[in-house]
């Protein structure tokens, strides 16, 4: 598949120490998947290559105050997160990952919610002039799923980059995938394509 750059954003989802690193709070539910299926290694190479083609890099990060109080209890995970004393903003904990560290020009939004929308991120699309999103992280059933619904109905053409996300158990990412297929298009980290001229 080929996607012109100047029009096309890749979106890295929750890789942060807590939910995907190995000492992290939530390890016990997605470091497995993570490690079993190379995201961090496919996701790498992914972004490494936008990069360098000059496509727009957006990393979303969930994060809260030390006393939760910007965290709005109203589902079993954000409860889990806060019985956890998980992901909170400024500590290390929270940080993304070393081997997906943002670059100088990437972008980074902090957010309160399981999906990436409702924050700056759909002003950010519309100033750059962005209109398709290729979207990768954690956990494909959770804040993929939901970040890229979102999308859709925003106008974007959405692209799963389906072998750089992954969920707490293979069978939730897949079920996840199949159900995303009727929204956007799925595709590998080998089957992406830089080029200006795509349209």
């Amino acid at each position: 598949m080929r996607f012109d750059p100047s029009r096309t954003a890749v979106v890295s989802i929750h890789n942060q120490r807590d939910i995907i690193g190995p000492d992290g709070a939530f390890a016990h539910l997605f470091h497995e998947q993570i490690t079993a299926r190379n995201v961090v290694g496919k996701l790498s190479g992914l972004l490494d290559q936008a990069r360098t083609a000059g496509a727009t890099i957006i990393y979303t990060r969930i994060a809260f105050a030390p006393d939760y109080s910007d965290l709005v209890p109203n589902s079993p995970l954000l409860q889990l997160v806060q019985q956890a004393g998980a992901l909170v903003d400024g500590t290390e904990s929270a940080a993304i990952i070393q081997p997906l560290l943002p670059g100088p020009g990437d972008a980074v939004i902090t957010n309160q919610q399981v999906g990436g929308f409702g924050t700056e991120l759909a002003g950010l699309l519309e100033s750059g002039g962005i209109d398709t999103l290729l979207i990768a992280g954690v956990a494909t059933n959770i804040s993929v799923e939901s970040t890229a619904r979102a999308a859709v109905d925003h106008g974007c053409r959405v692209v799963i980059v389906e072998d750089a996300c992954s969920a707490a158990a293979e069978a939730a990412h897949a079920a996840s995938i199949e159900s995303l297929g009727l929204l956007a298009t799925i595709t590998g980290c080998a089957d992406i394509q830089w080029d200006p001229a795509a349209g």
